[in-house]
């Protein structure tokens, strides 16, 4: 698949939430603006300073009326690691299904070792997309403060 265009609607992904259940993207982040957040895994320092970086910033995104959401092809317990060691609030989804998110976002992949490059969107309330970054390597995400940036200069012309 292509890369998702802004202005499209997101498509449907569930992703295995840790500690049970599922996160149903976009169909959780409706109502709000929302980061969906897809990153390398555990053993990446980039993906650690993202995650740890939206956790800071975490009560400014709430303020802004902006949900994060995040996730990677790593196993729960190593998922559950990444969660208590940067402290995160937001759901985090483990053991992703790369080929499927691959195939659903346009998301690139590593094939060996296998594991999903970082990737970014930003969502209206609606489940729109306002902005993808689409990375190829460890480097070229999201950031917290651009997103909440954004989020206000839209809101300032709406």
């Amino acid at each position: 698949m292509s890369h998702l265009q802004n202005g499209a609607a997101f498509p449907p992904l569930s992703i295995p939430a840790v500690g049970g259940g599922v996160i149903e993207i976009p169909g959780s982040l409706l109502g709000s603006f929302a980061v969906i957040l897809i990153y390398r895994g555990a053993w990446c320092p980039y993906c650690q300073a993202q995650l740890a970086g939206f956790q800071r910033a975490s009560e400014k995104l709430a303020q802004a009326g902006i949900k994060v959401v995040a996730f990677s092809v790593d196993d729960e317990a190593t998922t559950k690691g990444v969660i208590e060691k940067h402290g995160l609030s937001f759901p985090v989804g483990h053991s992703a299904d790369l080929d499927e998110v691959v195939a659903t976002t346009g998301a690139y992949a590593n094939h060996t070792p296998r594991h999903l490059q970082t990737t970014g969107f930003l969502l209206d309330p609606e489940g729109k997309i306002l902005n993808a970054v689409y990375s190829s390597g460890p480097i070229g995400r999201l950031v917290a403060d651009d997103v909440i940036g954004m989020i206000a200069y839209l809101k300032s012309k709406a």
